[in-house]
């Protein structure tokens, strides 16, 4: 038997075993951007198919997002170096459970905001995202409400290319936030705790600010670039879990 025919042979059969060894964790994870069957039971939707940023349009503008927002390999990016504004949802929510995954360099800064309600400006209760390792957990940290409450023992933010995992979760008046699994903030709208912290904060002049309102979700644009990919909601009823 010629010897290069058993070369090509020896190739082809190591190939077959590279592309079809498959570990079985990846082989049954599921496709970023799509829900599952009991997603989709309990109410879940997506606000991001990895395609197309149609549920989301420019603050203050009936516009898709601008150059700067792009939509790449399954991630919406804001890209670093651009500067082309904070984008809103399309709809309002009141009662819901909103969950993403992002990714960011060391050193980068983003946030999702909600409660946005565009006849009082680019405001809204802060999701802080920060790409920094802390010692202390602040008002200013990761998975915090920004500028009013810190975190509670908030995991460790992993920077690009490795990716966080969070969600936001509101129900008449209280709030709950996570980071990657772990509960790290819960508190009431309108409670004499936010309040007082508000009051104490550069939201100290803004009408009903710290009170639960039926409006917007944002991505900021703070500059920094930032990647947000399984952007799901669903809107909860009473009874729901």
């Amino acid at each position: 038997m010629n010897r290069h025919f058993l070369t090509l042979k020896n190739a082809t059969f190591f190939l077959f075993l590279l592309f079809t060894s498959v570990p079985a964790a990846h082989a049954g994870e599921p496709s970023s951007n799509t829900l599952t069957a009991q997603e989709r039971a309990d109410g879940w939707r997506l606000l991001f198919n990895g395609k197309s940023a149609s549920s989301w349009r420019v603050f203050g503008k009936d516009a898709p997002p601008a150059s700067g927002w792009e939509v790449s390999q399954g991630w919406l990016i804001k890209r670093a170096g651009a500067k082309p504004g904070n984008i809103v949802s399309r709809e309002e929510f009141s009662n819901f459970e909103f969950s993403w995954e992002w990714r960011m360099e060391s050193g980068g800064n983003n946030g999702i905001k909600y409660f946005v309600d565009e006849t009082r400006g680019k405001l809204g209760h802060e999701y802080q995202m920060l790409a920094k390792l802390e010692q202390k957990p602040s008002k200013g940290s990761t998975g915090g409400f920004y500028a009013v409450l810190a975190p509670a023992d908030p995991p460790p933010v992993r920077f690009y290319p490795k990716i966080n995992s969070s969600r936001i979760r509101v129900e008449a008046n209280k709030v709950t936030h996570w980071l990657n699994g772990r509960k790290v903030l819960e508190y009431i709208c309108g409670s004499e705790d936010v309040l007082s912290n508000v009051a104490s904060s550069k939201f100290k002049k803004v009408a009903k600010f710290g009170e639960k309102l039926t409006a917007r979700l944002m991505l900021t644009d703070h500059g920094s670039e930032c990647g947000f990919r399984n952007l799901k909601i669903r809107e909860l009823t009473a009874g729901s879990k």
